[in-house]
């Protein structure tokens, strides 16, 4: 039974990763990997064995999750307090903990420690571990987004489930490259992740959940392996663990220690946990007011390097933020050769109180992250940096969350000015081909560019353009072409281009849409009319309205209108489908593909999504007796299924879908 389990569950995973693949193929690449009858098979198949498991996994293309935005955490308390284990570096004190009795050892995974609660068999509620293991955080909306977390269980009795919340070193590799702030660890990347306000931005970033613990005053597992495989049946990832039967020795342990290297392992981990194998004696023990006694940590021993702390480097974001990075003389670790450790924050700044020349000590972090260790000399004469290192303004400090850090406060830093030009010229923005990062901070050092506008006034800059070194007559002429073409662009495009926080590409459309591309009406929408808007929540309308509020924004946004020209023939157009949520499956016999179609049902003012639900208006099928997973899914919510033909007749003008 066991192992049937585990085979539906590899199938299942399987089936979203394929799944998966083929939205983003086909939705977003507009390259179809598989045929649409494949893909309902697929879908079909996922469903059946959700049903004939009771599992439902995130991800599920038969059960997407929204992209819920908050305003704010609520915090919660914990049925139990969250005790710590008790620590060591000693492998001779796992031994002695041990003593003859069967233990489990597992990787101490390095994130965010959650617990979730599970009633009637469907995931209800996910806190952090919040302050001393008594007050955490409400975090649902984003751990519902989870790769692997079970939204739906065959167990209808309530329990909870701690884990630890955490990104692969690839995951981590690839999502901070594409941040303009990247995280120095992938602990932080999970923690910031999973506490965002907005689920959305939350599910991109690839966050899973390792189970190491059930809790629960109705099911009692004898042992601790059986309540990881419970746990495992119930189609949680739990985190790898090794058996030692109590016939080991302290040998099998040095052993079993020496084979599990954190370097082969995919995830972040900071250590080891050994945990009694029999739960009735485990608990026992008891527990003092900060750990349990039924378990015990091994943290690394982090080898230590000494060396010469020689100053600080500074670097400006395009928040402002400004960031500090320790320097010292070089040293080999793990056989690469370290210079630099970032400084996360004011706080850990002040506290090694740095002055050139001192003896410190440094480490790689889980071998991976440099850090410094202490400061033993600690003459302290290095201040806090008191100007922006790009454009010597004061610096301030702010206090987020009890964390201090530095940031500049000038509006005009060209820091932040860069970063806001790389997006304004980018492909789904204004899309003037020629201006890589590089050589807009090269313009923008040499006092050429100032403001957006500014891209559409090169002319007279012809000569000291054309002087810049990689940058000829030819490219600046087809810079010249670039810029004229990008000059004609749409009010989706151009709203877009803006930056406006929480303001992407498909909320420009949205929001051009409702307006019927009219400037004018985007730029005096009200809080009511955005909040009006499928897809704009309040955070959304209120950095909005922000924007246009600021006097230099709209200074800023007068002077493109100079030299843009917006196409807003569409102000009349585009309503027959105002409001409306439609799916589209199945084989289409007019249409290239669903791509197409899409495109058509958007500029009528519809919406398509990628999964039936509540909020669907129409499921568009062919064939309407086709037994596929949308077409049940709409039966059942009685949503009504149109063929291709109905669809083109709205959009040709025929009768509204209201008038049907």
């Amino acid at each position: 039974m066991q192992e049937k389990n585990n085979t539906n569950l590899e199938r299942m995973r399987e089936l979203i990763e394929q799944l998966t693949e083929a939205d983003i193929a086909y939705y977003k690449n507009d390259a179809p990997i598989m045929t649409d009858l494949e893909y309902d098979r697929l879908t079909e198949e996922l469903a059946a064995l959700e049903h004939d498991t009771g599992l439902v996994l995130s991800g599920s293309p038969t059960q997407k999750v929204s992209g819920e935005i908050l305003e704010s955490l609520a915090e919660v308390r914990h049925t139990k307090p969250m005790l710590s284990a008790g620590k060591t570096k000693s492998i001779e004190d796992l031994i002695r903990f041990a003593a003859g009795r069967a233990v489990l050892l597992n990787w101490k995974m390095d994130g965010l420690t959650l617990v979730l609660r599970y009633e009637y068999g469907k995931l209800k509620q996910a806190i952090t571990r919040g302050r001393e293991g008594i007050i955490g955080e409400d975090v649902t909306h984003t751990v519902r987004t989870f790769r692997n977390v079970p939204l739906t269980i065959p167990t209808k009795e309530s329990f909870e489930v701690r884990g630890e919340g955490v990104i692969s070193w690839e995951s981590f590799r690839r999502i901070n490259a594409s941040l303009e702030e990247p995280y120095t660890h992938p602990r932080n990347l999970a923690s910031g992740s999973t506490r965002k306000l907005d689920a959305g931005e939350a599910s991109k970033r690839r966050l899973e959940f390792w189970a190491f613990e059930l809790v629960s005053d109705h099911l009692e597992p004898e042992s601790k392996l059986a309540q990881q495989q419970f746990l495992q049946r119930s189609g949680f990832s739990v985190v790898p663990y090794i058996f030692l039967d109590a016939g080991h020795s302290g040998q099998d342990i040095r052993d079993t220690v020496a084979g599990m290297e954190p370097k082969d392992f995919a995830y972040p981990v900071d250590g080891l946990v050994m945990e009694y194998e029999d739960l009735r004696y485990g608990k026992s023990l008891g527990a003092t007011g900060h750990h349990e006694n039924r378990l015990i940590a091994l943290k690394w021993a982090d080898e230590l390097y000494s060396t010469r702390f020689r100053g600080v480097e500074l670097a400006t974001t395009r928040t402002g933020m400004v960031s500090i990075t320790g320097l010292f003389d070089p040293v080999n670790i793990d056989g690469t050769l370290v210079g630099r450790a970032y400084l996360h924050n004011l706080d850990v700044f002040d506290e090694f109180q740095f002055g050139i020349g001192d003896k410190i000590r440094v480490y790689k972090a889980n071998m991976i992250i440099p850090q410094i260790a202490e400061n033993l000399t600690g003459s302290d004469n290095i201040p806090i940096p008191a100007v922006c290192p790009v454009c010597g303004h004061p610096t301030a400090i702010h206090d987020e969350n009890g964390v201090q850090t530095l940031h500049c406060p000038n509006p005009d830093c060209l820091a932040k000015q860069v970063r806001g030009l790389v997006h304004f010229v980018s492909r789904n923005a204004m899309n003037i081909e020629g201006l890589s990062e590089m050589t807009l901070q090269k313009l923008v050092d040499d006092g050429l560019i100032r403001e957006p506008a500014d891209l559409f006034r090169l002319e007279p800059l012809r000569d000291k353009i054309t002087a810049m070194e990689g940058f000829g007559k030819k490219s600046f002429e087809n810079l010249l072409a670039s810029a004229e073409r990008a000059r004609h662009t749409t009010v989706q495009r151009f709203l877009y281009s803006l930056g406006i926080p929480g303001i992407g590409t498909a909320n420009a459309r949205l929001i051009a849409q409702f307006c019927r591309n009219s400037w004018a009406a985007v730029e005096h929408l009200c809080r009511e009319e955005l909040l009006q808007i499928d897809g704009v929540g309040e955070i959304m309308a209120d950095a909005f309205l922000a924007f246009f509020a600021n006097p230099e924004k709209r200074r800023m946004v007068d002077d493109l209108l100079q030299v843009v020209a917006l196409d807003e023939s569409f102000a009349e157009s585009g309503s027959a489908l105002a409001g409306m949520t439609f799916v589209i499956t199945g084989s289409l016999t007019h249409y290239a593909n669903r791509e197409a179609l899409k495109r058509e049902i958007e500029a009528a003012g519809g919406k398509v999504a990628g999964s039936v639900s509540a909020k669907t208006a129409y499921l568009i099928n062919n064939d309407r007796t086709s037994t596929s997973g949308k077409n049940k899914k709409a039966q059942e919510l009685g949503i009504p299924i149109i063929d291709e033909e109905t669809i083109r007749s709205w959009l040709a003008g025929g009768p509204r879908p209201e008038a049907e």
